[in-house]
């Protein structure tokens, strides 16, 4: 492709959204990122869409092609995409990027697309509505406060699936530790049950000046329990 980028391009692109400030700049990177979005992260080798889809495939119990799934923070419906292939039917998106929800739109894949900020606007949907509530790419510093998997929790119907991703890079360690000592309170109080951690090498082509090669990451799928 003659627009094709290089490595570096991509990288200096990803860095330069460290110096935005706040969610309404954050949400601005990605309306600008977003028509190049999916071949950028294609340079990075991003493996997170396809590892989280597996992930919940391989493990939901129920009638993939009746399930209804929530894809939070879904950008332009990656993670959809994959779960689309091995055999899920029904998606409700969710995501603060305008430019990113138009691409989502274009795909087909969703029945229904909704804007919102997370943890700043309220939470879009009924809880307890959907059999699989996913966010991948979003649960890292700089991003969503970890405070929203509470609102995922909620949204998912007692017995449905909530699963979750983060980096396992230096830059990430205080978010990725605040995360899991969450999920490890919520799972302390028997709202859910750990069904998969799926700790992966080859997570995306490092960014940051201190890193080289690959950093490593984390799938989360845990099971609401069917009373609280």
């Amino acid at each position: 492709m003659s627009d094709s980028r290089t490595f570096e391009e991509v990288k200096a692109q990803v860095l330069s959204a460290h110096s935005c400030s706040g969610p309404k700049e954050k949400v601005k990177f990605y309306n600008t990122w977003a028509e190049k979005y999916e071949q950028d992260v294609a340079i990075l080798d991003y493996n997170a869409p396809f590892l989280a889809a597996e992930c919940i495939a391989s493990h939901f119990t129920g009638e993939k092609e009746s399930a209804v799934i929530l894809d939070v923070a879904c950008g332009t419906g990656l993670v959809s995409g994959h779960l689309k292939k091995m055999g899920f039917r029904h998606f409700v998106g969710v995501d603060a990027s305008e430019k990113m929800l138009n691409l989502a739109t274009k795909t087909g894949l969703y029945q229904e697309l909704k804007k919102s900020m997370l943890c700043q606007d309220p939470f879009p949907v009924q809880d307890e509505s959907y059999d699989i509530v996913v966010i991948v790419g979003a649960l890292s510093i700089g991003h969503v406060p970890v405070s929203v998997i509470k609102e995922l929790w909620q949204a998912t119907k007692p017995g449905g699936f909530v699963c979750m991703t983060t980096r396992g890079n230096a830059d990430n360690f205080e978010y990725k530790t605040e995360l899991e000592r969450v999920i490890r309170v919520m799972e302390e109080e028997k709202k859910w049950s750990c069904v998969a951690i799926n700790e992966v090498a080859n997570w995306e082509k490092a960014v940051s000046e201190h890193e080289r090669g690959y950093i490593t990451g984390v799938v989360y799928l845990y099971q609401r329990a069917h009373q609280v």
